[in-house]
């Protein structure tokens, strides 16, 4: 089966924001923001969503869970989507979780 974890990485204790640069004319090249003309974007929070390996709801938990235990999100949501897309909100949410709070799953997901 194919779930994707969506969660939203807060910037890091005594930083302001995200700060990096947007190249189009040169996608997926990273260099020093002081080393580019690129127009540099600002965000207090990088949204991703990021495959998850489990042949059940209960093993795509776990694995989302090691995950979310890395980052700093402290929210997330587990999407079933077999089409594999990498589109915010696509698929069958499944369960969110929330720090304290552990998973909530969804009624209605059928799976």
């Amino acid at each position: 089966m194919t779930y994707f974890l969506e969660y939203t990485v807060p910037v890091a204790p005594g930083d302001a924001e995200f700060e990096f640069p947007n190249d189009e004319i040169n996608p997926g090249t990273t260099v020093p923001l002081t080393q580019t003309d690129a127009d540099v974007v600002h965000t207090p929070v990088l949204p991703a969503r990021t495959g998850i390996v489990g042949a059940t709801v209960p093993e795509a938990k776990l694995e989302a869970e090691q995950l979310i235990t890395h980052s700093r999100a402290s929210e997330a949501s587990l999407y079933f989507d077999p089409s594999d897309s990498l589109q915010a909100g696509v698929g069958t949410l499944v369960s969110t979780f929330s720090e304290g709070r552990g998973w909530q799953d969804v009624q209605d997901a059928g799976l």
